[in-house]
């Protein structure tokens, strides 16, 4: 993967770095690691030396950031997460170290390019979607503002899985990032904790206190040790800490269960331990997976909540102040048992009454709400929860306990608030419920989707508890997305608006605006966009073998697949096309190469369908010679960020076209406008604000909107049998599902997708409204190809997404956060 590393932005703070110290340091590492050379090292082995000569670098940085918190008392964020898609870390820590351009010079002199030196770098497999990546964004927003964090998620072995393509079918292999260790991270064995699974809870009483003692016996426990990646701020010294836990056995090996010929007792808490951290959301469509990932939560919470409460009892006697220097922020559900887990430690490990854990609790505990669709709200059954975590259990049980009394009081005999609002009920712990009774703070990712929790999905809570409703528009950090992501159009930027400070003040770049129409600007904008095109070429061309143009249209749509997303949609559109084209040789169409990227997670026998579909598409189309190369179809094998960078960079439309009132936010949509794509997508998600700001002129909207789609699914959804038979071009796509068209003569292959929208096995046919949405989406793209061929308006387009992206910087995000919910200080580091 090529970057142009000659252009990115200097800065004045690189002053100081010295080359030649730099370049001596990295030949030492590769005696000392390795016993080589550079003339004998590996470009594998050059990689490890230049990380570890870098995180020197950062490590004096490190300790004057932890300094400056310890003398000033800081209050800490601890952002918990199940997922941090960190992508590469050594690009993005010489970028904020700024001294990228200057260790690629020393590199060069060494005869070597730092592109293939970053490609050595796996990304590091701790997340998958959009929760992870924004979670990545966040801190290091935080590092950069000067702010104190503490990112706290798991350290996976393998991630959720590499994904390979055969025979355009999706297959899970193991994503071995660790194979060669992490230069990057240090291991804090001294931080170690333990987390408790199963057994019981026993009674004791306590005569000093005159009050039980809840004693949990009888359970399996596990260590979790921390491991330290730092996270750099932009500029100004700070570097915060991502703290992943590692889960090792409190005894590795039991020799007398082996002497005793009990060879699988000697090597159970070996295997206990190693499960827990072997794969990101195990496929939890069985008992044991959903075991497992409770398991998961519980691990990286408790280990996580143990160590703050540590670390704050260091230099703080009065736990009653702990909200005054710690807030928990649970990223979407998936942490919720930090609820119950600090409820736990005040209550049986310090001592305190319920009510006074519970004041502590509720003042340090503050909830982002990730999904619109309730079927998403996590929730574990009570046998599952009750076994595993049977303290927890306990105490979840009172908290839903009392609160039902509140609902009661607040309520009376209105049985459908119990119902709506319990966290127990039915025989399920709502997780999302009990994150809404114990969080101070509720927020949604997007005003749309704020306003669809707060009038629906969420409704009796927000009637019930409205002050703690509010709404973060998502963001994400230009330093990765723009600055290291697309270094010819940084470089542009700075010359243009006059000024690199946009790198820490994204709004800066409006003042692109004044170029919007000036023939030379435009021309330099496009010219940027090819060559970046060529880059992306280069790069299918080497990892999918098939040649594509780069003066064509770049339609892109990349993320998580999942049905409401609509990957469908676009590759029935695609169907749809190549039969015009087939019918209609000459027909007035701009060449288009149409590139889907997408992991299917691995129960996911929709998605995966899906992915076989647009693979197999791809396959008649690009080697059909009537359609002589005007589309092309391209499917990114192994979708993760460090191959996103080019994507988006090179990238002429986005699409956003996520079935209305379902897409929380986007963050994908935030990094196509910021490198100059054009959005075609509904009203949807972030896409309403993106459009607010560009315009809507400046994108292709079309479809449903979110009153539309909701007031359809309170009726019971729509008929697309009707469409099926009234519009032959729908028809036929459909009928070629399970034709043999796309399937070499295989007429079931594709047999369930089809009874998707006319015979559904489950639920409402075509519940995310693709047949409904398809004449429009159609006729959107129809408006995109005409638009494309006039080049000067194009351009105007382009340059304008780019101008108008301010707003949607991660940096806004969190100083929103800091103003309403985290109340953190801005802590300056001097070395």
């Amino acid at each position: 993967m090529e970057t142009n590393t000659e252009t990115v932005v200097k800065n004045p703070t690189a002053i100081g770095f010295d080359k030649e110290v730099f370049k001596k340091n990295v030949l030492d590492n590769l005696k000392s690691l390795f016993r080589k050379t550079m003339e004998t090292a590996s470009q594998q082995e050059i990689f490890q030396a230049v990380a570890f000569e870098v995180k020197d670098l950062i490590i004096d940085r490190w300790l004057a950031t932890q300094k400056a918190y310890k003398e000033q008392d800081a209050k800490y964020v601890y952002y918990l997460s199940m997922e941090f898609l960190m992508g590469r870390a050594l690009g993005n820590n010489l970028i904020n170290l700024c001294c990228y351009d200057e260790v690629a010079e020393v590199l060069e002199e060494l005869g070597l390019d730092i592109n293939v030196i970053e490609d050595q770098e796996p990304d590091a497999a701790l997340g998958n979607g959009g929760l992870g990546r924004l979670a990545a964004c966040f801190i290091e927003s935080l590092s950069t503002l000067n702010y104190p964090v503490y990112g706290c998620g798991i350290r996976y072995k393998y991630g959720m899985f590499k994904q390979e393509i055969h025979d355009g079918y999706q297959v899970e292999v193991p994503d071995n990032w660790l194979e060669n260790g992490n230069p990057f991270e240090i291991k804090r064995p001294e931080y170690t904790q333990t987390v408790k699974f199963g057994g019981y809870v026993r009674i004791e009483w306590d005569a000093e206190r005159q009050r039980n003692r809840f004693i949990h016996d009888g359970y399996q426990a596990v260590n979790a040790v921390p491991y330290d990646i730092p996270v750099v701020g932009y500029g100004n010294n700070v570097v915060n800490v991502l703290r992943i836990w590692d889960a090792q056995p409190i005894q590795e090996f039991n020799l007398a269960s082996f002497d005793k010929g009990d060879y699988l007792q000697a090597v159970e808490q070996e295997n206990l331990a190693k499960n827990i951290v072997d794969v990101l959301y195990p496929n939890d469509n069985h008992y044991s997976g959903k075991e497992l990932r409770l398991k998961q939560q519980y691990f990286f919470v408790s280990a996580s909540v143990q160590q703050a409460i540590r670390k704050y009892k260091e230099t703080h006697s009065d736990l009653h102040k702990l909200p005054e220097k710690v807030c928990f922020q649970l990223n979407d559900t998936h942490p919720t048992v930090t609820v119950p887990e600090l409820m736990r430690i005040l209550l049986d490990e310090e001592g305190m009454e319920w009510d006074e854990a519970w004041d502590i609790t509720t003042k340090c505990c503050a909830y982002t709400n990730h999904t619109i669709m309730a079927e998403a709200l996590e929730k574990w059954p009570v046998d599952l929860f009750m076994r595993l975590l049977p303290r927890i259990y306990q105490i979840v049980q009172e908290i839903n306990r009392r609160f039902l009394i509140e609902v009661e009081e607040r309520y009376p005999n209105q049985y459908n608030k119990i119902r709506s609002m319990a966290i127990l009920y039915e025989g399920q712990v709502r997780m999302a419920n009990m994150a809404i009774v114990a969080g101070f703070s509720v927020n949604g990712v997007a005003r749309l989707h704020t306003e669809i929790l707060e009038k629906r999905e969420l409704r009796d809570f927000y009637e019930m508890m409205p002050e703690k409703f509010n709404n973060k528009t998502n963001g994400i950090t230009q330093r990765r997305f723009l600055l290291h992501g697309n270094p010819l159009l940084a470089s542009w930027v700075t010359e243009k608006i006059g000024t690199d400070k946009w790198i820490t003040d994204l709004p800066l770049i409006k003042g692109l605006e004044a170029y919007a129409d000036d023939t030379k600007a435009q021309q330099e904008f496009m010219d940027i966009k090819y060559k970046n095109k060529l880059r992306l070429a280069k790069y299918i061309k080497e990892h999918n073998h098939i040649d594509v143009d780069p003066n064509s249209i770049y339609d892109v749509q990349v993320k998580r697949l999942h049905e409401y997303k609509r990957q469908l949609l676009n590759i029935l559109h695609v169907m749809y096309l190549y039969n015009q084209m087939k019918a209609n040789p000459q027909m007035d169409f701009y060449p288009t190469t149409f590139i889907f990227g997408a992991k299917a997670a691995a129960g996911y026998k929709r998605a995966k369908e899906t992915i076989k579909l647009i693979n197999s598409v791809a396959d008649v189309v690009n080697n059909d010679p009537d359609i002589r190369g005007r589309i092309k179809v391209v499917f990114i094998e192994n979708y993760r960020v460090s191959n996103a960078e080019i994507i988006f960079a090179a990238s002429d439309v986005s699409e956003q076209i996520s079935t209305a009132s379902k897409e929380a936010s986007g963050t994908g949509n935030m990094k196509f406008m910021l490198n100059g794509a054009v959005t075609l997508g509904t009203m949807d998600g972030a896409n309403v604000e993106i459009v607010e700001e560009v315009g809507a002129e400046n994108a292709f909207i079309f479809g449903m909107s979110s009153e539309e789609v909701m007031a359809y699914e309170a009726n019971g959804g729509y008929h697309p049998e009707e469409i099926y038979r009234n519009d032959p071009d729908i028809h036929r796509i459909l009928d070629q599902l399970v034709d043999g068209t796309f399937s070499h003569g295989d007429r079931e292959m594709f047999r369930e997708i089809y009874n998707s929208f006319l015979a559904p096995s489950y639920g409402r046919a075509d519940q995310y409204f693709i047949l409904k949405d398809f004449r429009s989406y159609a006729e959107a793209r129809e408006r995109v190809n005409k638009a494309y061929q006039d080049k000067a308006r194009w351009a105007k387009m382009a340059m304008l997404n780019t101008a108008n992206s301010g707003k949607f910087t991660s940096d806004r995000t969190i100083e929103e956060y800091v103003r309403d919910i985290w109340h953190l200080k801005k802590v300056q580091v001097t070395l």
